[in-house]
């Protein structure tokens, strides 16, 4: 098997070599050997960091991330896990649109003044009930402290 130096490793993946090493001293990726006194990786790697870049971007914590590797440093994906965070960026998703139109509005409405706006009065007044509602939700669901 070809190991990857970890100078490899990081100009084929976009992850500077310092996150490599922090990355591993956390768990979340391992050297298989050392040639010198620079790692060396298993191609694996590669998509270990493809799989944690993906989980940063849709919001999980590196610990999470952590978790969906198993032993022997291959995914272990948690599907049920998955499918609450896609949910989650719906509503995300749903709310920045809102939150589009109503940029979108301010910009072009040709009411001489915003506040004189029905349109706007009612575009804020949702968006306003969208975040408390969101907000509550995101309370309801945080883990309870152990």
């Amino acid at each position: 098997m070809k190991f990857l130096d970890i100078g490899e490793v990081s100009a084929r993946s976009g992850v500077k070599p310092s996150a490599l090493r922090y990355y591993e001293a956390i768990g979340l990726i391992s050297a298989a050997a050392r040639h010198g006194l620079r790692r060396q990786f298993p191609p694996e790697v590669l998509l270990q960091l493809a799989l944690i870049s993906m989980g940063k971007t849709a919001g999980f914590s590196l610990e999470e991330i952590a978790g969906m590797f198993g032993s022997n440093g291959m995914p272990d994906l948690p599907r049920a896990v998955f499918h609450q965070k896609a949910d989650a960026i719906d509503r995300q998703i749903r709310d920045l649109k809102a939150l589009r139109d109503t940029l979108r509005h301010v910009a072009e409405c040709p009411a001489p003044s915003h506040m004189e706006c029905p349109s706007f009065r009612r575009l804020v007044e949702v968006a306003s009930r969208r975040g408390r509602l969101g907000a509550a939700a995101a309370k309801r669901k945080r883990p309870e402290p152990r």
